[in-house]
Order: structure tokens, then C-alpha cells, then sequence
């Protein structure tokens, strides 16, 4: 992975120098081509950059922790070495999500339709668990989430709900079912749910969530 990274940060750097140059401004076409490139680039640079950074921090952190007689400075240096190490775990799990390969429909607009399952009242309710975290996930990401229909149980849960998640940026579903395991949801509530890249049905699938 890291190979890969240092590649594409190569490249990256490589592009950046070339738009420096007074003759590639002349050529419109090499310009845009370019500038198009080194755009598609710059998070994975920036991320991986910030990887980096947490990675030299903790390794600082440690030495300090090592050497330091001050029992308040070890502490202290104890406490940044879990902090980086945190963030540089952290920023690990992005890179990888975001090395892979893009799919064509990445960046298309969403409908999620998420209907109760075997379960009665409880699988309701975890059908609106389903909604609300998708709807964080979208928040946290900066997506708008509009609600198309809904029919909603005395509980509160529902039978059926749709809506449409717009201005996408690398959709990725089985992200957010982890997220639903790390908050354990246990067995015995389901739900169907199928997703479309604008109407056109990917797929449609019976899940179960993960038993802890």
C-alpha cells in the first residue's frame, strides 16, 4: 500500500512542478489535463501527508517517553504517543478505503429504499436505525439527504421508507453497515434494503446484522 501511496505522491509532486512552468500555461489543453489530474490527486496526497505527520509525531512522542526523566514529561509524552498512534490508525483505515478502485457510479446521486423484515415491531425499528444512520453517515460527509416516502409504524419504526441521497462523493455501503456492527446491533432484527444509482436498480439484499 504505502509503495502505491509514495507513487501517487510522486506523481502528484511531478504534476505540481510541470504546472509551474511557463510553457505548459501555453498549451490550454495540457494545462486542463493536468490541473484535472493533480485535482483527482490531492486528497489521497493530503491524507496520506497527514498519515506521515501523525506517524513522525508518535515516533517523537515515543523517544521523548524513552529519554525523559521528568516524571510529568514522560506522562505527558505517554499520552501524545497514544494520541498519534490513535490518528495514525485513524488515517490508515481512510487511506485504504480510498485506495480503492473507483467505480464509474461512485459519484452518483443515491435512492436507498430500506423496508421492515422478518421481525415484527423490532425489525421496524432497526429499518429506522438503518435510516438514521445512513443519514448521519450523509451529514457527516456534507450529502443532502431528501425523504421520498415512508409509511411508519405506531412505534415509530418503519414498514417502508425511501429517500435520495444527493451530491455524492464515493458511495460506499458497506462502510456504513460497518459502523452498524461497531455500535452492536445484535441478531434478530432485519430488514430488506436496495439501493440506485437514479432509479436503475444495483441491487437488493437481505441483511442480518452482525451478533456481538
Amino acid at each position: 500500500m504505502f509503495e502505491q501511496l509514495e507513487a501517487v505522491r510522486a506523481r502528484y509532486d511531478a504534476i505540481t512542478e510541470r504546472l509551474s512552468d511557463p510553457a505548459v500555461h501555453a498549451d490550454l489543453k495540457e494545462l486542463q489535463r493536468l490541473g484535472k489530474e493533480q485535482a483527482q490527486l490531492r486528497d489521497l496526497v493530503q491524507l496520506y501527508t497527514a498519515y506521515r505527520r501523525a506517524e513522525r509525531g508518535m515516533d517523537e512522542a515515543r523517544e521523548l517517553a524513552e529519554h525523559e526523566r521528568d516524571p510529568e514529561m514522560q506522562a505527558y509524552a505517554r499520552q501524545e504517543v497514544e494520541k498519534q498512534q490513535g490518528e495514525r490508525d485513524r488515517l490508515e483505515k481512510e487511506l485504504k478505503a480510498a485506495l480503492v478502485p473507483k467505480d464509474p457510479n461512485d459519484d452518483k446521486d443515491v435512492i436507498v429504499e430500506i423496508r421492515q423484515g422478518t421481525g415484527g415491531d423490532e425489525a421496524a425499528l432497526f429499518a429506522a436505525d438503518l435510516l438514521r444512520m445512513y443519514s448521519r453517515y450523509a451529514e457527516s460527509r456534507r450529502w443532502k439527504v431528501e425523504l421520498v416516502s415512508e409509511s411508519i409504524t405506531e412505534r415509530g419504526g418503519f414498514k417502508e421508507v425511501i429517500f435520495e441521497m444527493l451530491n455524492i462523493k464515493r458511495f460506499r455501503r458497506s462502510r456504513i453497515l460497518e459502523e452498524l456492527r461497531s455500535k452492536g446491533y445484535t441478531g434478530g432484527k432485519t430488514a430488506f434494503y436496495a439501493y440506485a444509482r437514479k432509479i436503475v436498480i444495483v441491487t437488493e439484499e437481505h441483511y442480518t446484522p452482525y451478533e456481538t
